[in-house]
C-alpha cells in the first residue's frame, strides 16, 4: 500500500472546499438546513415551563439537545455524495485522476473535505442553541440544559462519528452512482440506520448516559473505519472516468 502524502490530501482538501464556495446551492444549503435544524430546539426551550419535574422537563430538554444531531446525518451525506459523481458529471474528475494522487489519498482527502465544514457547522449550531439558552431562556430551564451533561457529551461526540458514517456512505453511493440526484437521495437512505439511532435516543428507548455514549461512540468509530475499508475497496479509476469497469 503506497504511503499517504500529506501535501496531496491537503491539495485535495482545499480544491474540494474552493469548489464548495464557487457553488452557491452547496453554500446555501450549508446554511440553511442548520438554521432549520435549529428553530426547533430554540422554540421548545423557550416554550419550557420552568416548573416542571425533571422528569417532564426532558421533553423539553433532553429532545431538542439530541434533535440536533440529525444535522450531522442528513447534512454530509447530501454533499458527500455529490464530490465524486458531481465532478465526472463536470469533467473535473478525470483531471483528477490521472495525478499521482493514490487511491487513499483520494478518498481522505474528499472524506475530510466534507467532515471538516459539517462537524464545524454543527458544532455551531451547537454553540449558538446554548447562548440562545444562557441569554435568554429561564433560568431553570436554563440550568437543566447545562446540567444535563450525559446529552450534551453525546452531543459533542456523536457528532464528527455520525457525520463520519454519512460521509463514508455518501462517498460510497457516489462513487458507484451515475447521477447527482440518484445518488443524493441514495446517500440519505443509506444513512437511515444513524437516523434510527437518533430517533431512539429522541424517543427515550436509549438514556444517554455516560457509559452508553462511550460504547454507541465505539460502535459508530468501528463501523465508520469498516465503512471506509469498503469505499476504498470499490475504488475504480477506469471505471470513474469512463463508467466503466476495467477489464483485465
Amino acid at each position: 500500500m503506497m504511503g499517504l502524502d500529506a501535501t496531496r490530501v491537503r491539495a485535495v482538501i482545499r480544491k474540494e472546499l474552493t469548489d464548495y464556495r464557487r457553488k452557491r446551492s452547496i453554500v446555501v444549503t450549508m446554511i440553511v438546513m442548520p438554521l432549520l435544524f435549529l428553530v426547533e430546539p430554540i422554540v421548545a426551550i423557550f416554550v419550557a415551563p420552568p416548573t416542571e419535574p425533571p422528569p417532564a422537563m426532558d421533553k423539553f430538554v433532553v429532545l431538542p439537545l439530541l434533535y440536533m444531531l440529525l444535522i450531522a446525518v442528513i447534512m454530509p451525506s447530501t454533499l458527500a455524495a455529490y464530490t465524486v459523481v458531481g465532478e465526472r458529471e463536470q469533467g473535473t474528475l478525470e483531471p483528477t485522476l490521472t495525478t499521482p494522487l493514490s487511491e487513499q489519498e483520494f478518498i481522505l482527502g474528499k472524506s475530510a473535505a466534507v467532515l471538516i465544514p459539517s462537524v464545524a457547522l454543527c458544532y455551531a449550531v451547537y454553540g449558538v442553541f446554548l447562548l440562545a439558552v444562557e441569554a435568554s431562556a429561564k433560568r431553570a430551564v436554563a440550568a437543566a440544559v447545562f446540567h444535563d451533561r450525559p446529552t450534551l457529551l453525546a452531543l459533542f461526540v456523536f457528532a464528527p462519528l455520525v457525520a463520519g458514517w454519512a460521509v463514508v456512505v455518501g462517498l460510497a453511493v457516489s462513487v458507484r452512482a451515475t447521477e447527482v440526484r440518484v445518488a443524493q437521495q441514495l446517500g440519505t437512505l443509506a444513512s437511515l440506520p444513524m437516523i434510527v439511532v437518533i430517533i431512539l435516543l429522541i424517543s427515550g428507548v436509549i438514556h444517554p448516559t455516560f457509559v452508553a455514549a462511550a460504547e454507541y461512540a465505539v460502535g459508530i468509530l468501528v463501523a465508520d473505519l469498516l465503512m471506509l475499508r469498503i469505499v476504498a475497496r470499490m475504488f475504480n479509476r477506469e471505471r470513474l472516468v469512463t463508467g466503466a469497469k476495467a477489464t483485465r
